[in-house]
């Protein structure tokens, strides 16, 4: 196992340029995806608490002092989700900085070598395009999730309607705007680079 991480950075060590730096952009993608789905997780927990902090708030309603103290706690997980929220958003603008990177090298490689790019691939057989708009439908589809999330945590602390609150859970974990194809992307990202292999 030791040789093989040895093996690894000797070709790391190898690559320079454009090449080294969507080697690195491409590992800050997947970096910034494991971080996104770690809140993800978190986010669904608070948000879970916050559905029964409002179911028990609904059925302590015949004790007020019952009612302000769910209140309370509601407030606090409320905090937490935002928290949470505002962590994803950060993600996402770390994300915009890498597309840029992304678009910059795509524009030096036109500078350098003509408006088709470099004729030779980087890695395997793309070029700086290819990773480009492989990372623009990541961006697009983190993007759209965080304008889900911010929905879900405007609405999901005030919804009265049980199922709603469900589907608003259920929204929050299965996360509908990252589809398969941004996995995919990231995915076929790192097999260019290296940094993934197909099993033999």
């Amino acid at each position: 196992m030791e040789g093989d991480v040895t093996n690894v950075n000797r070709k790391c060590s190898a690559v320079t340029g454009s090449a080294r730096k969507l080697k690195d952009n491409a590992a800050d993608w997947h970096n910034l995806m494991l971080r996104w789905e770690k809140l993800n997780d978190e986010g669904f927990v608070v948000a879970g608490n916050i559905v029964n902090a409002r179911r028990s708030s609904g059925e302590a309603e015949g004790s007020s002092r019952d009612l302000v103290v769910g209140n309370s706690g509601l407030q606090e997980e409320c905090e937490k989700l935002e928290d949470v929220v505002d962590k994803m958003a950060a993600i996402v603008a770390k994300m915009e900085r890498l597309m840029a990177s992304q678009r910059g090298l795509v524009d030096l490689e036109e500078f350098q070598f003509g408006p088709q790019g470099r004729k030779v691939p980087l890695f395997h057989s793309w070029n700086a395009k290819d990773f480009a708009s492989s990372c623009a439908i990541l961006l697009q589809s983190f993007t759209s999730e965080l304008r889900l999330k911010r929905v879900l945590l405007r609405e999901v602390a005030h919804s009265v309607n049980s199922d709603l609150s469900l589907v608003y859970l259920s929204c929050w974990l299965h996360q509908p705007l990252v589809p398969a194809r941004a996995r995919l992307a990231l995915e076929a990202v790192l097999l260019e680079t290296g940094q993934r292999h197909l099993p033999v």
